[in-house]
């Protein structure tokens, strides 16, 4: 299992290694992009904030849920910080399963867990302003 806060890019072909096991039938994943569209605004670049021990804890919690719910083998989540620019992943998460269902699932309930209680936060940036973005 990796639980990972950066302020660097996120090496997704990297992590993607690491899920490969002989027990796994189906890697699920979810890439979490920087987007310029956002409430009617062309965002510029993204910032994301976060008490690191904090949030790689809260990590650690929620794949532990995905292990207790289901028959999974691995769990990757991997969360940046700082600036990103359009385009850049902002979240990798991938759930290596025996079989696609418990995959699929395990994807699905960490990016939900994930809006309800990580603790990072995200600012976008406009030309001529600025948000913080709360809740899910």
């Amino acid at each position: 299992m990796t639980y990972l806060i950066t302020d660097q890019p996120i090496r997704e072909a990297e992590l993607l290694e690491q899920m490969r096991v002989e027990t796994s039938g189906a890697i699920v994943t979810f890439h979490g992009i920087a987007r310029r569209p956002s409430r009617g605004r062309d965002v510029l670049y993204l910032e994301y904030s976060t008490y690191q021990p904090m949030a790689e804890s809260v990590l650690a919690q929620i794949g532990q849920e995905v292990r207790d719910m289901l028959e999974v083998d691995r769990v990757i989540i991997a969360h940046r910080t700082g600036r990103l620019e359009i385009g850049e992943t902002s979240i990798f998460i991938a759930v290596a399963a025996p079989h696609r269902k418990a995959a699929f699932a395990g994807c699905s309930h960490i990016i939900e867990r994930i809006k309800e209680i990580l603790p990072v936060w995200k600012k976008e940036v406009w030309d001529g302003g600025e948000e913080w973005i709360h809740g899910a």
